[in-house]
């Protein structure tokens, strides 16, 4: 059926595990690369998984998936300037674009035919912590926040050349934090998660002059009762675009939105309680199943979906490596 691939930043390895077309995930195999690994992301081809190392020798590894069984090889490394919070690709595959929450900067990287990722081409300043960065559907922008100004950044984006120049900025209220985002399947909307108050805010994405306008602000995704600080961490929305979900690590729950597809607003529907300290998961291509991990549990849970409620039903819990943060699944 799959592949799974989980970064353990504390035993400094991925966790390959199989998803049988009986829909039991079975570990596979372990790719020991040493240090602190997180994030990662897959390439367009879905043939490379690209892995930030944020422990000296700070460094992107590049890994080639092998197309009969999903191991993972590595092929290639290059250096980065600082520690990593957020990696992706434009939508081509051409460029590997970076946000370094210590370094408070972005920074673009040529990609070459084989997949492997080249030296950093260039490094943009950001204000305080940036923590995300991610392509437009269009793949004409960039967009990119930065937690400490409390800013959601759009940058234009030659896709030629891959580099970077600012063309608008949206202000979050003060204690926000945004953390990180996603597009709407549509393209019409982005959602920002704020990691200090664990809100979600709804903005309309103008794709032809690269701007944001506030639709929906403060969504709280806080269970009922919490009690003490919000610890935003991910988000991801369904692949059609029904249901968004998101995860806090205080309370160590996800909590379950629904979208209304013509307004791009949110609904707050309930709240499940997962793995312990869950920074990281993620929703298979169909979406019908939802992984989470652990960072403090160091197991990864395999949650269905329902897809007429969006609501999660525990289907099996399976031991990863230490510090698990970050979740692929190659379909």
């Amino acid at each position: 059926m799959a592949h799974v691939y989980v970064a353990n930043a504390d035993s400094g390895d991925i966790s390959v595990l199989h998803w049988t077309v009986q829909g039991e995930l079975r570990l596979q195999s372990t790719l020991n690369l040493g240090g602190n690994l997180m994030p990662m992301a897959l390439s367009p081809s879905r043939r490379m998984l690209y892995v930030a190392r944020r422990s000296d020798p700070m460094a992107l590894v590049s890994l080639a998936i092998d197309p009969q069984s999903g191991d993972l090889k590595r092929v290639g490394e290059s250096a980065l300037p600082a520690s990593m919070a957020y990696i992706g690709t434009d939508n081509t595959g051409q460029f590997l674009l970076a946000a370094s929450y210590p370094g408070h900067q972005l920074t673009v990287s040529p990609m070459a035919l084989d997949g492997t990722v080249g030296a950093v081409q260039q490094v943009v300043p950001t204000g305080p912590n940036a923590h995300a960065i991610l392509a437009s559907p269009c793949n004409a922008f960039v967009l990119a926040t930065s937690l400490g100004s409390g800013e959601l950044m759009v940058y234009a984006f030659n896709a030629e050349t891959g580099h970077l120049s600012l063309a608008s900025t949206w202000h979050a209220r003060a204690g926000a934090g945004p953390r990180h985002i996603r597009f709407a399947p549509s393209g019409r909307f982005v959602y920002v998660f704020n990691e200090l108050d664990g809100t979600v805010d709804v903005l309309a994405w103008d794709a032809q002059h690269g701007r944001l306008e506030g639709v929906q602000t403060r969504v709280n995704t806080l269970p009922p009762g919490f009690a003490g600080k919000p610890w935003a961490a991910d988000l991801h929305l369904t692949p059609d675009g029904g249901h968004l979900y998101t995860s806090e690590r205080t309370s160590s729950t996800l909590a379950h939105l629904t979208v209304d597809a013509s307004t791009g607003q949110l609904s707050l529907q309930g709240h499940t309680a997962v793995e312990t300290q869950p920074r990281g998961f993620a929703i298979d291509p169909a979406g019908r199943y939802l992984l989470v991990v652990g960072q403090l549990s160091h197991h990864l849970s395999c949650f269905a979906i329902q897809q007429d409620t969006g609501d999660l039903r525990m289907q099996q819990r399976i031991p990863v490596g230490q510090g698990p943060n970050w979740v692929e699944i190659l379909a």
